[in-house]
């Protein structure tokens, strides 16, 4: 089953999380010095905060998925969508290893779909996608151009 994901870029990180909290009824099940992450199930959504983009407001949004198979189905849902998809696999970011695929809407909002493997101690880590893009280090986002969370 996808959930939906959105990563919002946020000035004060302890602010952010007491008004999330909030909102959501419930804490972060992740939290880090740069980040927090909450996985709710009403609605189903990933949504994570962090300060790493040196910007407030919407980071990227993305499909999170269950299974390898569920990955395959949406990334071929993405190359319908978008001419250009970006390849990652094994990457580490946002405290997690996932295999992931990026893309860009018309409007330039970065769209990644992703299927985590497992818990990394850092927050991102080097990585390249298949057309050499640089995975870049604010939010694992890879450089779309304007959009790159630097």
């Amino acid at each position: 089953m996808k959930r939906f994901h959105v990563h919002v870029g946020v000035k004060d990180l302890q602010q952010s999380i007491d008004f999330y909290s909030a909102l959501f009824a419930v804490a972060p099940s992740v939290v880090k010095d740069d980040y927090a992450k909450w996985m709710l199930d009403d609605p189903r959504i990933n949504f994570a905060i962090s300060t790493r983009s040196g910007k407030a407001g919407l980071d990227h949004l993305g499909l999170q998925v269950d299974s390898d198979a569920e990955l395959t189905q949406v990334e071929a849902q993405l190359k319908h969508a978008s001419p250009e998809v970006i390849d990652q696999k094994g990457t580490a970011c946002c405290y997690a290893e996932s295999d992931k695929h990026w893309v860009q809407d018309p409007s330039g909002i970065a769209w990644e779909a992703f299927h985590t493997l497992g818990t990394v101690p850092v927050f991102g880590a080097p990585a390249t996608s298949k057309f050499s893009i640089p995975v870049q280090a604010a939010c694992c986002t890879p450089g779309f151009g304007s959009n790159n969370c630097s």
